[in-house]
């Protein structure tokens, strides 16, 4: 080791490393290092000194790596231009998330815990903005630690969408979803913008706690009175998911053909005379699985073929690149943003009826009891037999003599295919998989773009007959790749967070229904007292909450099972075409098909931790769009049925009022305690229920309550609801437990 030193090296102050540092970039750890050891606030000077930097170029360098550590808030640069160690000032930073009603929230970096953010300290932040706060020692929403914003270390965004208004001559942008944040736009900078557009805006000045920020039209959206898919177009641009395709990624895919080549199924195991078929909902516009079943010894013989996308999207080309910055397909009412382009998506990766198709095959020998006691996987060319729908499967399994005569060439598969779903069926009852049977809203548009109908989507055993089918071919996968010790994406699902399923017990408790503690690590327990409620009319709402408990699924390489399935190891092998990481999936599987060491995978563990993060991130962002999109369109029906009176159940309560589920249509509004006449009301029953001060007259959770729809707004997905007295009690329907629910695309694959 040499004994030669520049003065204020990392090792003599007190750094890590034991010789001068030798890099022109040093690390961010070398960096705190110094500050740490110096115990005082640095200038750009008297860091590169001390770490021995005199060239300007590596000067250059070391000022970018400063001001990216700044921007993730790992340091702070005070007033006099000095780097900061966050934790020497006493310091919090993190992400702002803003709320709708003016307030915030520091989304702390640490996970030390949420720092609400009153409105006057939001006046100068945007959602998205990363920011130091420091404790003020009061509280805020929910007992909430409250803050101060110190320094704004990065902002979150450089465009916002919302709708254009013009009062009094002056012309502002309300932004979407956000609604008490408002954007001043010149008239130069209006961009041809009418009252009422939605716009795409770009920020030309932040705001401040005096000054509203200013922005200029940079893309024109339209009217969503005029186009109702003006809703997709304000989600794309909000969370920026990408639309259309590059035309390198374009040319890619058209250079592949629409035709499965000769040289392409050579080594493939011929499956096209097995009468293979895909099972979907009509609104269905992929096909990447296909399944086969027959009898075998005491049990089955079951295939699930899925399409072979990795063979067509290799490593680090156009279409992976462009893929991976997708992460995931997103579904709309009026359309699908694809993964892929369509000539794949559609085209050759989609398993259509009557043309070759490659595939990817799991083979699983199914018992009596659901086990599954062998599988192998193998490449494979198949042809679909048919393409069916869930309802006319049912239909026919159920003795429909039209359904029955049309689908008799595969009658027999499909009875042989109940017969593998039962066994399954039977092993998911035994090891306590969650049973939410949720209700999902089903959105059918009109020539027009506008709703045709809303209702609740309705399922039956052809759903959970392919969703059986699909979570045991992701178990193999999951256990094939483990086996083989090799790097890949797990779908994990952690238990239910600590505090949550204390409110969950405690509020279950309160209705009479006793929780053990064991339930929040025993899924199967869980699952019994979901059971328990089932017949329960107020079974959604319980069953909701119970669901609200539960964390997030994510994708990373450290396996820790599925909760919610009852699973120790479960990957998502089933939909390449739509899903980044059953590509990844797909690519470890034939890595060992090819006989591969784990080794010499392309992917490591760091690696694929980096893609996990992506891919449920991208997951996340796909998901919350939708989510936006289905509001927005649930509110524009709900605003053509104003001054109507409907069925509902009281999904929650609140201080301030009742969420009421609008029982035909799964919409959700709000009876506010001001509509509750003739009293004042109070939350009773530890926040069960509002009970009036004189009358005791009591709303509460779960309860059927009849309602007119009294205003809607659209722009804000808000609608106001108010108890109709005179309208009697609700209808018998309103006391069932609604019936059916869950997107058959979802719910097809966990």
């Amino acid at each position: 080791m040499s004994r030669r030193r520049k003065q204020g090296s990392p090792a003599q102050a007190g750094g890590r490393s034991g010789a001068a540092y030798r890099h022109p970039v040093p690390s961010a750890n070398d960096i705190l290092d110094v500050l740490q050891a110096r115990g005082v606030p640095l200038l750009l000077d008297a860091v590169a000194a001390a770490l021995g930097i005199a060239d300007a170029r590596h000067r250059e360098a070391l000022r970018k790596r400063l001001a990216e550590m700044v921007a993730s808030g790992r340091l702070l640069q005070n007033r006099q231009g000095e780097y900061c160690l966050i934790e020497k000032l006493d310091l919090l930073t993190g992400l702002v998330s803003a709320h709708r009603d003016g307030y915030g929230f520091l989304l702390v970096t640490d996970g030390s815990g949420d720092v609400f953010l009153p409105p006057h300290e939001m006046r100068q932040l945007l959602d998205g903005d990363r920011v130091a706060v420091r404790l003020s020692g009061g509280t805020g929403v929910r007992g909430r630690r409250a803050g101060v914003v110190m320094e704004i270390l990065a902002r979150g965004r450089q465009t916002i969408v919302g709708r254009y208004v013009r009062e009094r001559g002056v012309g502002y942008v309300v932004e979407a979803g956000h609604g008490s944040r408002h954007f001043l736009v010149p008239d130069a900078g209006r961009g041809g913008a009418q009252p009422g557009h939605f716009v795409k805006l770009e920020i030309i000045s932040y705001p401040t706690a005096n000054r509203e920020p200013q922005g200029r039209v940079v893309k024109l959206l339209g009217s969503p009175e005029e186009t109702p898919s003006v809703a997709t177009d304000t989600a794309l641009e909000m969370y920026g998911l990408p639309t259309a395709f590059p035309p390198e990624v374009q040319e890619a895919a058209a250079a592949l053909g629409s035709v499965v080549g000769r040289r392409d199924k050579a080594g493939r195991v011929d499956l096209r005379q097995l009468p293979l078929v895909t099972i979907d909902g009509a609104d269905a516009r992929d096909f990447d699985d296909a399944v086969y079943a027959e009898p075998s010894g005491k049990g089955w013989r079951l295939l699930v073929a899925i399409a072979d996308v990795a063979h067509y999207v290799l490593p680090g080309s156009p279409l992976d690149q462009e893929a991976l910055k997708r992460g995931t397909s997103a579904y709309f009412p009026d359309r699908v943003v694809p993964m892929l382009p369509e000539a794949l998506s559609n085209g050759l990766c989609s398993l259509n009826p009557g043309v070759e198709r490659l595939c990817l095959v799991c083979e699983m020998q199914v018992s009596a009891t659901g086990a599954v006691r062998e599988s192998r996987f193998y490449r494979a060319v198949m042809r679909s037999r048919q393409r069916l729908l869930y309802d006319e499967v049912q239909a026919a399994h159920e003795g429909d003599p039209g359904q029955r005569h049309r689908l008799r060439g595969v009658l027999e598969q499909i009875e042989h295919l109940y017969g593998a779903y039962r066994s399954l069926a039977r092993a998911r009852q035994r090891r306590g998989a969650l049973e939410l049977e949720l209700p999902e809203t089903q959105i059918e548009l009109g020539g027009n773009g506008r709703i045709e109908r809303l209702g609740r989507r309705q399922r039956h055993d052809a759903h959970r007959l392919i969703e059986e089918c699909m979570v045991a071919a992701n178990v193999q996968a999951a256990k094939f790749l483990r086996r083989h010790r090799l790097a890949t994406l797990y779908r994990v699902h952690a238990g239910p967070d600590e505090e949550k399923f204390e409110g969950l017990r405690l509020m279950l408790q309160a209705l009479g229904m006793k929780v053990t503690t064991q339930a929040r690590s025993r899924p199967q327990e869980l699952n019994a007292i979901l059971l328990g409620l089932q017949e329960r009319p107020d079974y959604p709402v319980l069953a909701t909450a119970v669901l609200r408990t539960l964390s997030q699924a994510l994708y990373q390489p450290a396996n820790i099972g599925h909760f919610g399935l009852a699973l120790d190891a479960y990957a998502h092998f089933t939909s390449p075409i739509r899903r980044y990481p059953d590509l990844l999936v797909h690519r470890g599987i034939g890595h060992l098909l090819d006989e591969g060491k784990p080794a010499a995978f392309r992917y490591d563990t760091a690696g694929m931790e980096q893609l996990g993060r992506l891919c449920s991130e991208r997951e996340r962002r796909a998901e919350e769009a939708s989510r936006y999109v289905e509001a927005r369109y649930k509110c524009a029906w709900a605003s053509e049925h104003v001054g109507e009176v409907m069925d509902g159940v009281v999904s929650a309560v609140t201080h301030f009022g009742l969420f009421v589920t609008l029982v035909e249509m799964n919409i959700d509004g709000l009876v506010h305690v001001s509509a509750l006449h003739n009293d004042y009301y109070h939350l009773g029953q530890g926040g069960l229920c509002l009970v009036g001060e004189r009358s005791h007259k009591t709303y509460g959770l779960g309860q059927p309550l009849r309602v007119r729809i009294l205003r809607v707004d659209v722009d804000e997905a808000r609608i106001d609801l108010v108890p109709d007295e005179e309208a009697g009690e609700p209808s018998p329907r309103a006391r069932r437990r609604p019936g059916g629910g869950g997107s058959s695309r979802e719910r097809k694959r966990p």
